[in-house]
């Protein structure tokens, strides 16, 4: 059984338009490839057809991951997110005590994120250590590079 994805009504929609860009146009792209590479004679000594056949299969996974998504995501209501503490969807500001740089990131599932943008997952080990804190905390995290310490400066939606 898969697990349920919590996301936005946006996040959900780009998830949909992606699938739907697979399976109606690269889908039948990639099985017109098929066929011609077939048309080509021996498929034992075809290279056209042995990596069309890959891409097919590439592309199948990718688009039984995203149909699981789809299928098993749960729509946040942001109208009932509470921002006394950080929670998933929470836009959190916080300040690096070390060199007191403030950035500002939304926490979201993981299919929504999109560091550019600045929205980090909530499987990420900074929103692992940000969750449930309240403004004014201090959270000591241990990300890759060693430890950091950051102050909870603002929570919002």
């Amino acid at each position: 059984m898969s697990k349920v994805s919590y996301m936005t009504e946006e996040g959900l929609a780009k998830l949909r338009k992606e699938l739907e860009q697979l399976t109606k146009v690269e889908r039948p792209a990639i099985s017109e490839q098929i066929a011609e590479a077939r048309d080509k004679g021996d498929l034992s000594e075809n290279a056209e057809y042995d990596a069309a056949k890959e891409a097919q299969g590439m592309l199948e996974m990718k688009i039984a991951r995203l149909e699981d998504l789809v299928a098993n995501a749960r729509i946040i209501d942001e109208s009932r997110i509470d921002t006394s503490t950080v929670q998933i969807m929470n836009k959190v500001k916080i300040k690096n005590r070390k060199t007191d740089k403030i950035v500002e990131y939304t926490i979201v599932s993981e299919s929504e994120s999109d560091i550019k943008s600045g929205k980090i997952s909530v499987m990420t080990p900074i929103a692992k250590g940000l969750l449930g804190k309240k403004v004014g905390e201090v959270a000591e995290i241990n990300v890759p590079s060693g430890n950091m310490s950051f102050e909870i400066v603002e929570i919002s939606v």
